[in-house]
């Protein structure tokens, strides 16, 4: 028994060293870049796999008192230290706001949920204008000329409280039905559309003016993943009933598809990447939709200069998308190194888009 406890302990001990290989290679698998190998800067997606597997391995090694062997899970982790933190935070909220402090929302609206009148209301519309937000940056923005509809003259009357705001199409294809839109508070000085390849997506900069500061606002709805309502479908299934063939054939699938809107995202984060690098303003801010989790190229392209509100300020996993169980956090706030935020929140009191909004306290 003894030489069979010792064999079992190897075996499982090779099994851990693979485990925390793949967890290294999953966390710094945002250096690999998406144009060139597609489908390996997808490894990030399971990065909180391999983190829960190691977990498991260090639990037990302690739990058996195997110390030594507990030392590879646990180098595992210290090597992953800044990815575990910013995928997974504990922050503290605080009462205490520095004065001359705004609060800035981002949201996926999903055209308002199709622009739907409930009762003569807009959920998502009520909620904006109970947010308290000094600035909305808002993605998949649409409204109808219908009365039977949500109209723009509708979201003006709604969102009285804000006197500037700017609506623009993006994406180059024909008819540009999809818009990204900023509501403020504070003047809007300029809105310029940032010039990058996509066919439906795309980032707008603003200039916002701030008392005697002006600030660099890129509200961004990045290349969306391109799964069909099937392809989820496919996924939901595999969830189900995990059988060898079906799960096969399904990640065959769901990869090929992620893998081909990685690499349409890169030169997209390059390009924002290097207008947060050119701003002429010292205060900048870059939040929205990017469709990506906080352990992906993009994210670390665009973040490469900022700190990110929800590692610095939030707690917990940050879910922001919520429907077909595709648990993941892509809508993001990251600021310049110059300001503060306080009490990062994905709010997941409204469920009629398929994004939670997500919002922040920002201090100078």
């Amino acid at each position: 028994m003894k030489h069979l406890g010792r064999l079992v302990a190897l075996l499982l001990l090779a099994l851990n060293l693979l485990v925390t290989a793949l967890l290294v290679l999953t966390a710094y698998s945002p250096y690999i870049q998406p144009t060139t190998h597609p489908v390996l800067s997808c490894l990030g997606l399971a990065f909180p796999i391999f983190a829960v597997a190691n977990g498991c391995f260090l639990l037990f090694w302690l739990v058996f008192q195997y110390y030594k062997c507990a030392l590879l899970p646990l180098a595992g982790f210290l090597l992953c230290y800044p990815q575990m933190h910013t995928f997974l935070p504990a922050n503290f909220h605080t009462d205490h706001l520095p004065e001359g402090s705004i609060k800035l929302l981002s949201y996926n609206i999903m055209g308002f949920d199709g622009t739907s009148k409930k009762d003569g209301q807009n959920p998502i519309l009520n909620y904006l204008k109970e947010s308290g937000a000094d600035i909305l940056c808002l993605q998949e923005y649409a409204t109808s000329g219908s009365s039977r509809h949500l109209t723009q003259k509708d979201v003006e009357q709604a969102l009285e409280a804000y006197p500037y705001h700017r609506i623009t199409s993006v994406g180059n294809a024909k008819g540009k039905n999809n818009k990204v839109a900023c509501y403020s508070k504070f003047p809007i000085l300029s809105a310029r559309l940032l010039d990058y390849q996509s066919n439906n997506n795309g980032s707008v900069v603003y200039e916002i003016k701030l008392d005697n500061d002006t600030l660099t606002l890129i509200n961004n709805h990045l290349e969306s993943n391109k799964l069909t309502k099937e392809d989820k479908v496919v996924y939901e299934d595999m969830l189900k009933d995990p059988e060898k063939e079906k799960v096969k054939s399904g990640m065959r699938q769901l990869i090929r598809k992620l893998a081909e809107a990685s690499a349409i995202r890169a030169p997209q984060a390059d390009s924002i990447a290097k207008e947060v690098a050119r701003s002429k303003h010292p205060y900048i801010v870059v939040c929205g939709d990017f469709n990506d989790t906080p352990i992906s190229y993009s994210r670390r392209v665009i973040g490469r200069e900022l700190n990110d509100a929800f590692t610095q300020s939030g707690r917990g996993l940050g879910i922001s998308y919520n429907q077909n169980k595709f648990y993941f956090r892509i809508d993001h706030i990251l600021v310049s190194k110059n300001l503060h935020t306080y009490n990062c929140t994905v709010d997941r009191s409204i469920k009629d888009s398929d994004h939670y909004p997500i919002w922040c306290y920002i201090g100078r």
